[in-house]
């Protein structure tokens, strides 16, 4: 299923929970449509988007957790090839994008705390931290929201950096894909892709 992959040598991910807007986001970055499903779970495996004169690609990578009438065996399956995709290509990952949904996230998060289990959100940004990926969390439908520094310091808090969310500019960026506003995360990405000495690629953010 993961099998695919174009030969680039230069990667941005998105990962996240199902229905947080991953795929629009990709049709926002590239450009380019992508299916964007009603109910979670439609993107199964990787979709890569790569130019052809450019070594380079933007993939959105299967949401993971609940999925309506997708049997858990098959839930827990994706979130290891998402893992393990990951893991294999951390080398050539210039950043990983985190997309959650702005409206629910802490809500989520504050759901899954107990002593045995990290949720999701907070799993995949430590993870990308250990493999040095550099990481920016998309915090998604951000028009929903009404209290939007409030929500975003919790969420600093959630992942463990000191709020206020402000100081994280290129790790936390407030978006509405859907309405097209996605500078924040442009400003954040181009933050670590200058810092890779990668300015080239400026023109896709």
């Amino acid at each position: 299923m993961f099998e695919n992959r174009p030969n680039r040598d230069a990667e941005v991910v998105l990962v996240g929970r199902s229905n947080v807007g991953k795929s629009t986001l990709m049709r926002e970055i590239t450009g380019h449509k992508v299916t964007t499903g009603g109910k979670p779970g439609v993107t199964k495996k990787p979709n890569h988007f790569d130019w052809t004169a450019e070594d380079f690609m933007v993939t959105d990578l299967p949401g993971f957790g609940f999925m309506s009438g997708v049997p858990e065996a098959v839930r827990e399956q994706i979130k290891t090839d998402v893992v393990r995709y990951v893991e294999e290509h951390a080398d050539k990952i210039l950043v990983g994008i985190l997309v959650v949904d702005g409206k629910a996230v802490i809500d989520i998060i504050d759901r899954h705390t107990n002593e045995e289990e990290i949720p999701h959100d907070v799993e995949m940004f430590g993870f990308l931290q250990e493999l040095d990926i550099p990481t920016v969390v998309a915090v998604n439908k951000m028009d929903k929201v009404d209290d939007e520094d409030e929500r975003l310091n919790a969420l600093c808090d959630r992942l463990g950096l000191y709020p206020p969310w402000k100081q994280w500019r290129e790790t936390i960026a407030p978006i509405s894909a859907k309405r097209g506003s996605i500078q924040p995360l442009n400003d954040a990405v181009r933050e670590h892709l200058h810092a890779q000495q990668r300015d080239d690629l400026f023109k896709f953010f």
